[in-house]
């Protein structure tokens, strides 16, 4: 098979231990993002197969109806709402990804972050080399109210760390959400606005879709305190478009962290957020690490190599199997040496390292 993987920012694919699975097939590697429809499907015109790398690169109608010859798309991690599956099954692209991504890194992260802000961690590494000594005072942890919002995989490790601090924990979310605060002792406020109102750290665990988008409003941000700090490990539309800037303009929250962002990758430093002296921002590294990137590689591989030998797994629309369009593409051959084309696979450019088995 031709297989292509997207946004793969660091060159690390090439480096995982899962990649030598992939021994038998040609692989091209793309480092950058494409994010106009038209090129992006010229980039990958001669792939059988996808790798997306999270929700890096959106999949919509107008690239899926450029490539004829896609078999798969391989999604690392749960994510899909990235992907219009609709247009897939319609041209019998089978779309492969696990229920579940890997959740301890982003937990990691939100704590680090929290810790970097109320301890000035940046600031005080800067200053001190430039010579200085102790410029700031910081916010301890302990007795202080953390408010999570989402107390799903992530945001219940996240709320157990913070018990851990000594911290009073409350949460905040639908009623599956509370239910499993009672359960877990943790305090359910009696309202929205009292969540907001008294948390002095509230961090985000929702996770994104159409009914979640813009569901943290200016007036959620307005009630919080002058001292507190808002975190985001998990989407940026969950906040109200343009409310976190005008929030922290105003000093409600005084302080946020944040890991990602409308448009991603942010280059060039433009980024309002970054300009910020009360917001500490991070390139979405919720999932970059070394443990978590095997397995979503590994995962997305387990995929392709599945379909290649004609028994798929993890397939979010079976019935691209069974239709017109997907009895054809299955067809073509799917699996052995491929030789290189005069397409994208066959060009090494700055973006993009190619494998090619001998």
């Amino acid at each position: 098979m031709k297989i292509a993987v997207l946004d793969d920012y660091q060159d690390a694919f090439r480096k995982l231990a899962c990649f030598a699975r992939l021994k038998d097939h040609e692989v091209v590697v793309f480092h950058d993002t494409e994010k106009d429809p038209a090129r992006l499907a010229a980039r990958l015109k001669d792939a059988d197969a996808v790798i997306l790398s999270q929700q890096r690169s959106p999949f919509p109608r107008a690239v899926i109806e450029k490539l004829p010859g896609l078999k798969l798309i391989a999604q690392t991690g749960s994510h899909r709402e990235h992907i219009d599956i609709a247009a897939c099954s319609e041209k019998g692209i089978v779309v492969a990804a696990v229920r579940y991504g890997a959740s301890h890194s982003t937990v990691e992260l939100t704590w680090g972050l929290i810790l970097a802000s109320l301890r000035h961690i940046p600031h005080e590494v800067q200053q001190l080399k430039r010579g200085m000594w102790q410029t700031t005072v910081g916010t301890g942890l302990r007795g202080k109210t953390l408010g999570v919002y989402g107390l799903g995989k992530i945001g219940g490790h996240v709320a157990h760390v913070g018990k851990a601090f000594g911290m009073k924990v409350i949460c905040w979310g639908r009623e599956a959400s509370q239910a499993r605060a009672r359960e877990a002792g943790y305090t359910v406020p009696a309202s929205r606005e009292a969540f907001f109102e008294n948390a002095d750290i509230i961090s985000l665990h929702i996770r994104y879709n159409a009914e979640t988008r813009g569901i943290v409003t200016r007036a959620d941000l307005a009630r919080m305190k002058t001292a507190a700090l808002i975190v985001n490990t998990s989407r940026a539309p969950l906040i109200e478009e343009g409310a976190l800037l005008e929030a922290l303009a105003k000093g409600r929250p005084g302080f946020a962290a944040i890991d990602v962002y409308e448009d991603e990758p942010v280059v060039g430093g433009n980024h309002p957020l970054l300009k910020l002296p009360n917001v500490i921002c991070t390139p979405h590294l919720g999932g970059i690490v070394q443990d978590t990137y095997e397995h979503w590689y590994s995962t997305a591989i387990e995929s392709i190599l599945a379909f290649a030998s004609g028994k798929p797994v993890n397939a979010v629309n079976p019935e691209a199997l069974g239709g017109r369009a997907g009895a054809k593409n299955l067809d073509r051959p799917i699996s052995g040496r491929t030789a290189p084309s005069e397409g994208a696979f066959a060009r090494s450019r700055d973006d993009e390292t190619t494998r090619k088995e001998p």
